[in-house]
């Protein structure tokens, strides 16, 4: 398999194992319950009785084999992890570190774009403001005026735009090149179940393999 494939095969075995331990971690699956009613001790003529609550998990019967398929799930993304780490030290670049790097790239030439559709502004707002001062009583009276604001970049538009473009073309180049790696790469790892498989065909799988 490639890279493309080896990540998207992790992330079935993080699906498979997450699914598996939300099974493990909720009581109702993983106890049997049963009540006893003591008739008997209020009426001597009575006797006890016996009921077994059922729950509707199809794995009832298989809870340590799931404990079992837990680890045989870590044990699989631990080699997938090493031979991911092993294809990625012959890449010709650094896929972690420019695929981060391209984020901040990415959302950097979009915070520029951004800036360069800021616009100078001039308005007038008719009677929006209020100024106070003293009438021929000697009383301090209100009155309103109109407000004039002025807003202005204050940032070279030549500057934002330059570096936007330059972003965004290292982020394409550089989205190609991870993909070539991503398609041409060979990862040493055989898939122990198909990606598309459910998880009941799994865990079915397993429990004839095991």
């Amino acid at each position: 398999m490639n890279l493309k494939e080896a990540f998207r095969y992790q992330n079935k075995l993080n699906d498979v194992l997450g699914k598996t331990q939300m099974f493990l971690n909720d009581s109702s699956y993983i106890t049997t319950t049963k009540k006893t009613y003591l008739y008997k001790k209020a009426n001597p003529e009575a006797e006890n009785e016996t009921v077994l609550i059922e729950n509707d998990f199809d794995y009832s019967d298989n809870i340590n084999d799931l404990i079992e398929f837990s680890m045989y799930l870590i044990e699989q993304k631990k080699k997938l992890l090493l031979k991911i780490c092993e294809c990625k030290k012959n890449l010709p670049i650094d896929l972690d570190g420019e695929v981060s790097l391209n984020r901040y790239r990415q959302n950097l030439s979009r915070v520029l774009r951004g800036m360069n559709e800021t616009k100078s502004s001039e308005k007038v707002d008719t009677n929006a403001g209020v100024g106070y001062r003293f009438n021929n009583e000697g009383n301090q009276v209100s009155y309103r005026c109109d407000v004039e604001t002025v807003t202005t970049i204050n940032f070279d538009r030549k500057l934002t735009r330059k570096y936007s473009m330059q972003l965004s073309e290292q982020a394409d180049k550089i989205s190609v090149d991870v993909d070539k790696c991503l398609i041409d790469s060979v990862v040493d790892y055989t898939p122990p179940f198909d990606v598309n498989c459910t998880f009941e065909e799994i865990f079915e799988d397993y429990l004839q393999n095991k």
